[in-house]
Formats: structure tokens, C-alpha cells, sequence
């Protein structure tokens, strides 16, 4: 088991920056892929960015490509997703966690992953 814990959300004005951070402890971090989702009340769970377990694999959401920047170093068991140019939109609680699986390339979805993290509510505002 992969134990997360997601830091470094906040409240920033449109346009502006934050580094998330997501800190694992136990399992095997480094042959798993990571993913970020992000979730605003009421709806569900979207998709931001993965890294593959390697770091050499990155995949985004639409609404985050050009803007978000997901990147790992496997050495510290950290993965962290650079946010700039923010919007609004871009509200929610957002989540890391650690693919259910070893050395799979990348995931997309919820149930390709486990070991969720509690969460950082990063908040733009406009």
C-alpha cells in the first residue's frame, strides 16, 4: 500500500501560480504511476494529469494542457503538478493517488487507482 498526502493548495487570484505536492510513504511508489484528479461539490471526480511510474510519461486533462505541469521525483517519493495561468474553473479539492497497478504506463481513470490522498482545496478567484 501506497500511503498520499496531498499539500500546497491555497487561495490565488486568476492567473497566478501553485505547486502542489503529493508526499508517499510504504508500497512501491516508483513502479506506479501517479495521478491527480480534482473535484468541485456535487460533481464527481475529474481526470487532471498522470506521470507514468518512470517520469518519462505525462498525460493531462484538456483543461489542464499548456497550463498544468505534472513531474516526479522518485528519489524524494513526491510527485507535484505546477499550476499557472489559473482560472476560476480551476476551484475544487484536488486529489493525488497511486495506480492499482505496478508499471503500467499511464491511467485515466478512478478505478485504476487507489490510495487516495485527502485532499487540497486550491481556490482562484477571479
Amino acid at each position: 500500500q501506497v500511503h498520499v498526502e496531498e499539500s500546497g493548495g491555497g487561495l490565488v487570484q486568476a492567473g497566478g501560480s501553485l505547486r502542489l505536492s503529493c508526499a508517499a510513504s510504504g508500497g512501491t511508489f516508483s513502479s506506479r504511476t501517479m495521478g491527480w484528479f480534482r473535484q468541485v461539490p456535487g460533481q464527481g471526480r475529474e481526470f487532471v494529469a498522470a506521470v507514468g511510474w518512470s517520469g518519462d510519461f505525462t498525460d493531462y486533462a484538456d483543461s489542464a494542457k499548456g497550463r498544468f505541469r505534472v513531474s516526479r521525483d522518485n528519489a524524494k517519493n513526491t510527485v507535484y503538478l505546477q499550476m499557472d495561468s489559473l482560472k476560476p474553473e480551476d476551484t475544487a479539492v484536488y486529489y493525488c493517488a497511486a495506480d492499482r497497478l505496478t508499471y503500467r504506463a499511464i491511467a485515466y481513470l478512478q478505478q485504476e487507482y487507489n490510495n487516495w490522498g485527502q485532499g487540497t482545496q486550491v481556490t482562484v478567484s477571479s
